[in-house]
């Protein structure tokens, strides 16, 4: 995320309404239509009061009588229903075309999340960009945005040409001075913008944070062990802590805002009470009728109110604003993973030929030159202790990451340049941080293959190669206390993680590590299982424990981000290296399964 794109504030305006009146279609149209007849309907409203007021003035000069000026009430009257009513349908458009466009503008965002390259969740700029971007959806800034900038131009706009000209005729100084007390206050907003930008960056990481501590006081994955070890307090003392450094920087950005604010009151009013003036002084010049004095001296107060809306308002949110909608754009703006199509052919096996990775924010590489190759039907273990880069390998070796130099190629696909979903067609496996999926048993195992039509033999299949106990669940069994279903244990959700990886149609299946939380020889057992399941594929087995490895065709061991060795389990043991130092240290773990 950086040399992060800079975005000018008037593209980014056009660019948001442009998308936003795209999405709203014909609804977008009434909208703005209803906003053009709103501003209409205000300068008809002074006209209205002017011919109204002259025409009381005049009734006892015999130029007027009752029923014109009954008339006249009467035409004052209509505009002013009609502006009630404009205002209400415009109010019930402007909800229904930004609740509809928030969910569209969520899609996309959710869309494209999906296409972005895999390692930028490791990037810690980037997960805060999304937690802002989220901001912006969530509290419907973005369509508020672009609905206030359209109504810049069809309201707005319309509303002080239409009023301006009426002023311009009446004194062609006044709507000048009107236009000079405004433009210091639109001037000052904008200078506001940086300061609100500098704040979302500042707060986002932070919310993060506070959102995490929030997790471990009450979360269900957390709340057991939070309470059992005393971690109350702790949790809840960074929790506080976080919300008010939030809290205070938001608050200092505020109080700035505020300032200005002050500021640009005090030259609106300044603004106002010269109109005034000049508005007294035609009338005593004979300039202006009576009728044309009340309806300005009342119309003035609602123009500067519409002004300090638009400035104290609209600019003030925008101000704030702009940096989430830039943000958001940003994101929308990233490279997405692309390439060519065609499927793998997996008897060509995997080839790693020179590859290094280093992880965003990270100065050393996690992988530094790896080369090796996994033939049609061979099973590798890669096995190492814990930080020596083996998931790193994995996620390279199954194209979730691309490498930073050299090439994988997956059933002769080179991973950069062949399009994910193409790479992911033949690949199963079940990672070490699986998931719990909050659904139905059924929904549980399928999720890894949505796109084949639902079989139930297969998903009964499925559970009982990976050995789960189907007596403690029915398919349509909720897997959660939380939505009235039921919770597994740890070995039961082991299982099904195993059972959902073989449910999926594939060539090549990885299992990084899923049985660590398991004693030895019940891995073994598993591992023994998953030797016959993967017969005749290419797989994969990740372990930082010994006991298994055997059964794979050949071992392959980490240190340090490097391959330091190749070879079966005897070759390795008599080599005295750093597979025969494992070994050593855990030999005790399965004396039982060796002897």
């Amino acid at each position: 995320m950086k040399n992060e794109r800079r975005y000018k504030i008037l593209p980014l305006v056009l660019r948001n309404s442009g998308e936003y009146f795209k999405k709203a279609k014909g609804w977008g149209f009434m909208e703005q239509g209803i906003a053009v007849l709103r501003a209409l309907s205000f300068t008809a409203g002074i006209i209205a009061t002017q011919q109204l007021f002259d025409a009381i003035a005049n009734i006892n000069t015999g130029e007027q009588d009752f029923w014109q000026i009954a008339f006249h009430l009467g035409v004052l009257a209509i505009i002013i229903f009609g502006q009630q009513l404009l205002s209400g349908v415009g109010q019930y458009l402007f909800s229904k075309v930004s609740y509809t466009n928030m969910g569209m503008f969520m899609k996309e965002f959710q869309r494209k999340l999906g296409r972005v390259a895999v390692k930028n969740f490791e990037d810690k700029n980037f997960l805060n960009n999304v937690n802002k971007a989220k901001e912006c959806l969530e509290y419907e800034s973005l369509g508020h945005f672009a609905s206030v900038c359209l109504q810049i131009f069809t309201y707005y706009l319309v509303f002080f040409v239409s009023v301006g000209g009426y002023l311009f005729m009446l004194s062609p100084i006044l709507p000048l001075v009107i236009l000079i007390a405004f433009i210091p206050a639109l001037l000052g907003q904008l200078a506001q913008v940086k300061v609100f930008a500098n704040l979302e960056e500042e707060n986002a990481p932070l919310r993060r944070k506070c959102e995490y501590y929030k997790k471990t006081i009450a979360d269900r994955a957390y709340y057991k062990e939070t309470r059992m070890l005393g971690g109350f307090k702790y949790f809840h003392s960074l929790f506080d802590k976080t919300l008010k450094d939030i809290t205070e920087k938001t608050w200092k950005a505020e109080s700035k805002a505020a300032i200005l604010r002050l500021k640009l009151n005090t030259v609106s009013f300044l603004g106002l009470g010269a109109s005034i003036i000049i508005l007294f002084n035609a009338i005593m010049k004979g300039d202006i009728s009576i009728g044309a004095f009340v309806s300005v001296f009342v119309a003035l107060s609602q123009i500067f109110s519409i002004m300090d809306e638009i400035v104290s308002g609209h600019l003030s949110e925008g101000s704030e604003t702009l940096g989430q909608v830039a943000n958001y754009y940003r994101m929308m703006d990233m490279t997405e993973v692309g390439g060519e199509n065609g499927d793998p052919d997996f008897s060509k096996g995997i080839a790693a030929k020179n590859i290094s990775f280093t992880y965003p924010g990270r100065d050393k590489p996690t992988l530094d030159n790896i080369g090796f190759t996994i033939n049609d039907g061979e099973t590798i273990a890669i096995v190492g202790e814990n930080g020596s880069g083996k998931s790193t390998l994995v996620r390279l070796l199954i194209g979730l990451y691309t490498p930073d130099d050299g090439t994988v190629e997956i059933g002769g696909r080179d991973t950069k340049t062949t399009h994910p979903n193409n790479i992911y067609k033949g690949i199963s496996g079940v990672f070490q941080n699986y998931q719990r999926y909050k659904m139905t048993l059924e929904e549980n195992v399928v999720i890894s293959d949505t796109k084949s039509p639902l079989n139930i033999d297969k998903i009964h299949l499925s559970l009982q190669e990976s050995e789960f106990n189907e007596d403690v669940a029915n398919l349509d069994t909720m897997l959660s206390p939380e939505f009235d279903g039921i919770d597994l244990s740890g070995g039961q959700w082991q299982r099904l993680a195993i059972a959902r990886g073989l449910y999926r149609t594939s060539n090549f299946i990885v299992l990084d590590e899923p049985t660590a939380a398991i004693d030895p020889i019940e891995e073994a057992r598993l591992y023994d299982q998953f030797r016959r399941l993967t017969k005749n594929k290419c797989a994969i087995v990740v372990t930082h424990r010994l006991g298994s490895v055997r059964l794979a065709d050949r071992i392959v061991v980490m240190d340090n981000g490097e391959i330091v060795d190749i070879g079966i389990h005897d070759e390795l043991l008599a080599r005295k290296g750093k597979y025969a130092e494992m070994w050593k240290a855990q030999a005790t773990w399965y004396e039982n399964r060796t002897t």
